[in-house]
């Protein structure tokens, strides 16, 4: 049910966002030069890496390693990146990986392919073992302000506790935090 779930929505999703990416895209492109589009190596289910699409925010030749572990990201953000980010607006083609099914709606976000302690963590808790997705319950529970063990005790949480219902919940959360731009940090 959860996988014909995540294809219903990020079909009507993609169809009702077309005309704001298409817009988004255009400025990506004349905001600064490179592609519209970051493909980043991520971790997905099983730890296998997979590509994951982003609308780009940061200049080319950003170091690929997560912003919190950087001295000062803000540097690197484009124009537009500042404000795709704020409100998680870049995140809109990873509807594309949903489709593909390297994704679901809702699981842990997929972390970096070098982020090597999140990804030690979440398999020794068994994480691994989810989809990730484009939101969790992780994400609506400090997003960017979470240490790694902490992020990893929500993804852990949501591996024991995951139903419809809390997808559901976390959706509508979700939907909340980035209207009101809560937990961005970078």
């Amino acid at each position: 049910m959860k996988r014909i779930f995540d294809l219903f929505v990020a079909v009507n999703a993609l169809i009702a966002f077309i005309l704001p990416m298409l817009l988004i895209a255009i400025l990506v492109k004349l905001s600064s030069r490179g592609p519209i589009l970051y493909w980043s190596d991520r971790i997905g289910q099983l730890n296998h890496v997979f590509k994951m699409p982003k609308f780009r925010t940061m200049v080319i030749g950003t170091p690929a390693v997560a912003t919190h572990l950087m001295d000062n990201p803000d540097i690197y953000l484009t124009s537009t990146g500042r404000f795709l980010r704020k409100f998680s607006m870049d995140e809109l083609p990873q509807l594309l990986s949903i489709l593909k099914g390297d994704m679901s709606l809702v699981g842990p976000r997929p972390a970096l392919f070098n982020q090597d302690d999140l990804i030690e963590l979440r398999t020794k808790q068994e994480v691994h073992l989810l989809i990730p997705g484009l939101t969790g319950w992780a994400q609506i529970n400090g997003r960017d302000d979470l240490p790694i063990r902490e992020k990893v005790e929500y993804d852990k949480y949501y591996l024991d506790n995951h139903s419809f219902l809390l997808d559901c919940n976390i959706i509508i959360q979700t939907l909340y935090k980035i209207f009101h731009c809560e937990g961005v940090r970078h």
